[in-house]
């Protein structure tokens, strides 16, 4: 594995001011990464540079040996990097197939997309399960799952995902946690920002500590969660 997304001495923000204080961070291909922090850190400022919704003021962001600097979401799209965004973000009154198949609305192979679909079928059966029903029938955790799949529709060399288990009860965000593993465990890479550090870590292959725009510490996902530092930090002195 080598580092396939690089960002070197970022810095980006919102109305003048920067958020990301020359942020260093690097994906190697086929990792689950998870970045963790407290609220305010610039962990979903990072997505955001990576998926090209904020350009940054300074650094650069590099994918697969590309530079990224200037693309359009759209462009940075069609290289293989798709996100899941923090909100709901279904069609409630379309069905649950309609709302998977429009994740391929850019591939005009309709043979590519049929083999798409049921692969994505096999992955999370309840898509074919539940695919005449309108969206808005499924519970917020069957919901993410759903997003998933559409996401999958573009078969993605980088799967971002914003908070995934934000507004889950314990039951449901354990299985949107599993999927996430499961995803990685099949060959996806994952860049993931989770709320929840100690879920978030206990999945990922190398996790990532932010602290006002910077990484404060990294390395395997497991021994940044078992360092005393962060426990007592982000994850409670008991925990």
């Amino acid at each position: 594995m080598g580092a396939f997304l690089e960002l070197v001495g970022v810095r980006a923000g919102y109305g003048g001011g920067d958020i990301l204080q020359g942020l260093d961070l690097s994906v190697e291909e086929g990792s689950l990464t998870c970045i963790v922090g407290p609220n305010g850190a610039g962990k979903s400022t990072v997505l955001r540079v990576v998926s090209g919704l904020l350009r940054p003021t300074a650094g650069t962001v590099q994918f697969r040996g590309e530079s990224l600097a200037g693309r359009s979401p759209r462009a940075i799209l069609g290289r293989g990097i798709v996100q899941v965004p923090q909100e709901r973000s279904l069609f409630p009154t379309m069905t649950v197939w309609e709302n998977v198949r429009l994740g391929a609305f850019t591939v005009h192979d309709r043979s590519l997309v049929a083999k798409r679909m049921a692969a994505v079928c096999e992955t999370f059966p309840i898509v074919a399960e539940r695919r005449h029903e309108p969206a808005a029938s499924l519970s917020g955790g069957q919901q993410k799952i759903v997003e998933f799949a559409r996401a999958l529709m573009l078969d993605p060399s980088l799967l971002i995902l914003d908070e995934p288990s934000m507004g889950l009860d314990p039951k449901t965000r354990s299985l949107v946690f599993n999927t996430v593993r499961d995803m990685n465990k099949a060959g996806r890479t994952l860049l993931l920002v989770e709320q929840n550090a100690r879920s978030g870590l206990g999945i990922a292959t190398h996790g990532v500590v932010m602290e006002t725009g910077r990484v404060r510490l990294q390395g395997p996902g497991q021994e940044v969660l078992d360092n005393p530092e962060i426990g007592r930090l982000y994850l409670g002195a008991t925990a």
